[in-house]
């Protein structure tokens, strides 16, 4: 085992019903917290990843030579 491959969190094995249900809701508002303070962040890497992106091919035109079966 690397250095690397071990967990960025340990999370506890068994909790409570409500100690589960507080755990998400507190990873939810730290969720927000974090998008709330990096929103210019993440919204130039939407903006960049957007304009970078190649545009999509253009369908083949639709032959007329042939039964449209």
């Amino acid at each position: 085992m690397e250095p690397n491959d071990l967990p960025i969190v340990v999370l506890p094995l068994e909790l409570s019903d409500d100690s589960a249900a507080n755990l998400i809701e507190f990873l939810h508002a730290l969720t927000e917290a974090l998008e709330r303070h990096y929103a210019g962040e993440l919204l130039r890497r939407e903006h960049q990843r957007f304009t970078q992106s190649p545009p999509p091919n253009p369908p083949d035109p639709v032959s007329d030579d042939g039964p449209p079966f």
